[in-house]
């Protein structure tokens, strides 16, 4: 038996999502089962996040509820709720850069830049977020800097690369 699938009509049309493309992605994994990440990956992809408001579209089209659409998103650290910066500056948070200084990297990284983890700058530009291992345990502390990993980093190393990218004021 086939499920119904949600679609635009079915919602808001004053949605601050693009509900066009997310069922789009529901329909293209509408049969495959075990869909649920697959499809809250490829959202993530379209948009740059999951938009809260896109839960119940995706938890009717794939019969579940709410709350367990919700909780795969809350649990799994890569989705995101909302937009990221231009920029996305992970700081790995791991045992080997913790020994190397990475959370007093990270606090000072916070104060550098005015967001903490999880959140954006004020002008947009960069989404701070934490991160359980880059593979830099031999250069710790470790960031990634967009697609862009640098070593034992620095405040000064960090705000360095993105100003010569010239994607942030430090």
């Amino acid at each position: 038996m086939k499920r119904q699938m949600a679609t635009t009509r079915d919602l808001d049309p004053d949605l601050p999502y693009d509900t066009e493309a997310v069922a789009g992605i529901l329909e293209h994994w509408r049969d495959i089962p075990g869909n649920l990440m697959p499809i809250l990956h490829d959202i993530q992809a379209a948009l740059g996040y999951v938009p809260p408001e896109s839960v119940p579209q995706i938890a009717r089209a794939l019969n579940q509820s709410r709350a367990e659409v919700h909780g795969v998103i809350s649990f799994y650290h890569d989705f995101r709720s909302a937009p990221a910066g231009r920029r996305i500056l992970k700081v790995c948070q791991a045992e080997s850069c913790q020994a190397m200084g990475s959370r007093a990297l990270t606090a000072d990284l916070e104060a550098e830049l005015g967001c903490g983890l999880g959140e954006t700058t004020g002008d947009g530009e960069v989404t701070l977020e934490p991160v359980y291992c880059l593979g830099l345990c031999a250069c710790s502390p470790a960031v990634m800097i967009g697609d862009e990993p640098l070593g034992r980093a620095t405040v000064a190393a960090v705000t360095a690369r993105l100003a010569a990218k010239g994607e942030v004021n430090p």
